[in-house]
């Protein structure tokens, strides 16, 4: 494969209402069947009028945008100063919602386009109705990436190729199958396009030669395939967020005894993490010796249906009001470590002649 990627040059001021499939084939007579247009979103808003006034600077300015971005967020992921960043309604999580104040008057704000697939589907048509050209349309706009430093940018629409190259089920030169490769080959030709794009140059639209023998027989699912599924969102919240998160969490925990098998290495995990933060000579042990913990169970009184196993807290000796307030949030703690590992709990009066001050059953 030989790739070629071209700037569209002398495109110019994009305002609203602007034909921006024939501002492009102006531009570039010599696009062909099967290139790739990798346009920026940003002249993609202007013409279809997604800017805002603002006040130019000032406290007036802040406010303004504060409120804009509140109406273009849908979850705020994470937040550290002045920094905000956001989950969108289109499902994109990225800086301040893709906000953008370059390139524009110091009076407005450009925003995403309301739907980027199908402002692609819509200048993909416009580009073979009227103009006889079969092309591909990415539209893309900056991101930066967690963990690394630097921008680069990605697909928000597509049309006319798939977004994502699966390569699951294919096997390599070695003979091993591939269980979960999926290339975003569309963010790939994003970055691509962006070298030659650039920020400052004004090159809003280029063209990728030579990935596409042909476009697809239909527009394809478009840069929605690219929005991780929540329940598959393994980062889903900045760190001090979770933190904040589990905390609340942690502050309202409900009674009951676990629904799914108890594991021990859980249990002992979870009474290890709180060892060295409960009161000295707190002591909590998980009974595993079954004879020893049916024993305990039918001594145990309203022994909840349903709960699997047993741990005993012993406070230390000897033992004032305070310490028995003290013993409290001991347990509390160790709840908490618990729901950490998934496993519910519920607290029960200690089994009569036991020297233990409370038992949680799980």
């Amino acid at each position: 494969m030989r790739l070629e990627i071209l700037p569209v040059q002398g495109i110019g001021h994009v305002s609203e209402g602007d034909d921006l499939a024939s501002m492009i084939t102006t531009a570039a007579p010599w696009l062909r069947d099967g290139d790739v247009l990798v346009v920026t979103s940003k002249i993609v808003s202007k013409a279809e009028g997604r800017l805002v006034d603002v006040p130019a600077d000032g406290p007036e300015r802040l406010a303004a945008r504060a409120e804009v971005l509140a109406a273009e967020t849908a979850r705020v992921v994470a937040a550290r100063g002045s920094t905000r960043i956001v989950q969108t309604h289109h499902g994109f999580v990225l800086a301040s919602a893709g906000i953008d104040a370059s390139n524009v008057d110091k009076t407005r704000l450009v925003l995403l386009p309301v739907d980027p697939d199908a402002s692609a589907r819509v200048l993909r048509t416009t580009l073979r109705e009227r103009h006889g050209l079969d092309v591909a349309v990415i539209i893309t706009d900056t991101m930066g990436r967690p963990w690394r430093n630097g921008l680069t940018d990605v697909a928000l629409g597509v049309a006319g190729m798939a977004a994502i190259r699966d390569h699951r089920g294919e096997v390599d030169p070695y003979g091993n199958e591939l269980e979960l490769t999926q290339m975003a080959v569309v963010d790939e030709l994003a970055g691509a396009g962006e070298l030659i794009k650039g920020k400052c140059d004004q090159v809003p639209v280029a063209v990728v030669r030579g990935y596409l023998s042909t476009t697809g027989p239909d527009d394809g699912a478009g840069a929605k395939a690219l929005v991780r599924d929540s329940s598959l969102d393994l980062f889903s919240l900045g760190t001090a967020e979770a933190r904040a998160a589990g905390l609340a969490t942690a502050a309202t925990l409900p009674d009951g005894p676990a629904t799914t098998a108890v594991s021990t290495e859980a249990v002992d995990r979870a009474i290890a993490s709180v060892a060295e933060t409960v009161q000295p000579g707190t002591v909590f042990t998980h009974v595993t010796d079954p004879e020893a913990r049916g024993r305990l169970i039918a001594a145990v009184p309203d022994w909840p249906t349903g709960a699997k196993t047993l741990v005993l807290g012993s406070p230390a000796t000897p033992v004032d009001p305070f310490g028995l307030v003290r013993f409290g949030a001991d347990l509390h703690r160790l709840r908490a470590a618990l729901a950490a590992e998934n496993l519910a709990s519920t607290l029960l009066p200690p089994p009569p002649g036991t020297p233990a001050a409370a038992a949680l059953a799980l």
